[in-house]
């Protein structure tokens, strides 16, 4: 799937992944509960693999050609042409699993944990990559770009705040997974290929490391956050060590630290995950080695993340960075990322959680993201291995 070029192959490699991905997850198709996890999957990824195949076909009539590369170079601006990219985006949409397509991934956690390392790190990611493959012709159509921020806005808000309620750590994991490819897809939207490819690939490392050793989440010793001070300086201590890295950033990625296109947002998410790093070092007492400690830390996350992603435009430069202007629509969703970050770190939840409201949007969200209920093993007695 990673290497073809036709349309027909890259197709039927796309429905081969995803057959064998549901096989893992069925495992023992005598547990009820795996079995119906594998249908709904199965529901859900051919559903979209049947639009997938339709707006290729559509492709094809349009340009004349099964090669994704002579499609792109075409780059047709028709009604016919904006139809299968919509197809496309639906496809992608359904395979990464982002709202309203992801039930399938909050219900799959029947699977073994090796499988769910798999499935999360790996094929889940199929949407972003897919997107990747025609990334010269999304570029031409701000409809089609627009339409995959918003899916990534409300996917990375939902699967974020999801996550924060779970009490059971792969559905916590399966949650977050949801987030990070709405985060992806925000950059597919802005027009930032290569920075959405970097993520996929940190994404896939750190998530399959978390569900190997989720195992040993059961085994260790709770740790109180009450023992956690959370002080305003040290928090605006930790925002200058985050644009020591977004600067980094800026640096290694070759982009400006100052501009007023869509590359604004990664500098903004590399000060924001710099200044998470530096915050988790400087919790409790703030010595000298600690200040040294995530000044360091905040310095290397922005030149890792800075130099692989002008790695990846560097290796691939038919998906070289667009430079689109922000518009009302970014720059809204930009500043509801940053009012959700500072109410979280700051520790505003303390003074709502007394409050009817709480109460309400607390429920709503372990509601929401709930697996589906045949999908789930209520008794012990039910469960064949």
């Amino acid at each position: 799937m990673t290497l073809a070029d036709q349309t027909p192959l890259f197709f039927a490699a796309w429905c081969i992944s995803n057959l064998l991905l549901i096989s893992l997850m069925v495992h023992k198709s005598i547990w009820n509960a795996a079995a119906y996890s594998g249908k709904l999957a199965f529901k859900t990824l051919f559903g979209g693999a049947a639009l997938f195949m339709l707006g290729l076909v559509l492709m094809y009539f349009e340009t004349g050609s099964f090669s994704i590369s002579s499609i792109n170079q075409q780059a047709i601006q028709s009604p016919t042409m904006l139809a299968a990219l919509f197809l496309c985006i639906i496809t992608a949409i359904t395979q990464s699993a982002l709202w309203p397509f992801h039930r399938w991934l909050t219900s799959s956690l029947n699977s073994p944990t090796p499988v769910s390392a798999i499935m999360h790190a790996g094929l889940v990611n199929g949407g972003g990559f897919l997107l990747v493959r025609f990334a010269p012709m999304l570029v031409e159509h701000s409809l089609a770009l627009n339409i995959i921020f918003c899916i990534g806005v409300i996917s990375a808000v939902l699967g974020t705040l999801w996550k924060l309620v779970q009490t059971d750590v792969k559905r916590m994991l399966a949650c977050s997974t949801m987030g990070q490819m709405g985060f992806m897809m925000i950059q597919c939207g802005l027009g930032l290929f290569p920075a959405a490819i970097a993520h996929l690939i940190w994404h896939g490392l750190f998530k399959a490391f978390l569900f190997l050793s989720a195992g040993s989440v059961v085994q260790s010793k709770k740790t109180d956050s009450q023992n956690r001070t959370i002080s305003l300086s040290g928090f605006v201590l930790s925002c200058a060590y985050g644009l020591l890295g977004a600067y980094s950033f800026a640096w290694f990625s070759d982009k400006s630290f100052f501009s007023m296109n869509t590359t604004a947002f990664l500098v903004g998410f590399a000060f924001i995950a710099s200044t998470q790093i530096a915050h988790s070092l400087l919790q409790k007492n703030v010595t000298f080695f600690k200040n040294f400690l995530a000044i360091t830390a905040a310095l290397l996350s922005g030149a890792i993340y800075g130099c692989s992603i002008h790695l990846i435009e560097t290796a691939i430069p038919s998906i070289t960075m667009g430079h689109h202007t922000i518009n009302a629509l970014h720059l809204s969703a930009f500043i509801g990322f940053i009012m959700i970050w500072l109410i979280l770190n700051l520790n505003c939840l303390m003074f709502i959680q007394k409050t009817r409201f709480w109460k309400r949007s607390y429920m709503a969200l372990l509601n929401g993201s709930q697996p589906h209920p045949k999908t789930t093993t209520s008794i012990r007695q039910s469960y064949q291995y």
